[in-house]
């Protein structure tokens, strides 16, 4: 099943889009938040959403909806660092929707096949 990666500056907010989506998508297992700093602060971090995305995938890929400009530049900073490993190989597509919307659909989709 195609992974999901939920990119928000806040955790909280990153966290809560997660919860609804698996509420509306409930055998999807791998939706998976990337929000905030380590020290909790306001912010993005590509190696934090890597990660994300690396737990995410399950073999189908993953798809990254982020909230702000910045989410969408750390986004793809994660995604050209998974390339820049030959050993990762995981298809990764950064969503052109809105983040609470896209994830809720993402997830539908995901699980509907």
């Amino acid at each position: 099943m195609i992974g999901l990666v939920i990119v928000s500056h806040s955790w909280k907010i990153a966290e809560g889009i997660c919860d609804l989506a698996r509420e509306m998508a409930r055998e999807h297992e791998r939706i998976i938040p990337a929000g905030g700093l380590d020290d909790g602060s306001i912010g993005t971090d590509a190696m934090k959403i890597l990660d994300a995305i690396k737990t995410a995938n399950d073999g189908d890929g993953v798809i990254i909806l982020a909230d702000l400009g910045s989410g969408i530049l750390s986004a793809e900073t994660a995604i050209d660092l998974l390339h820049d490993d030959p050993e990762n190989n995981i298809a990764v597509k950064l969503a052109d929707a809105p983040i609470v919307e896209g994830a809720i659909c993402a997830a539908v989709e995901a699980v509907t096949g």
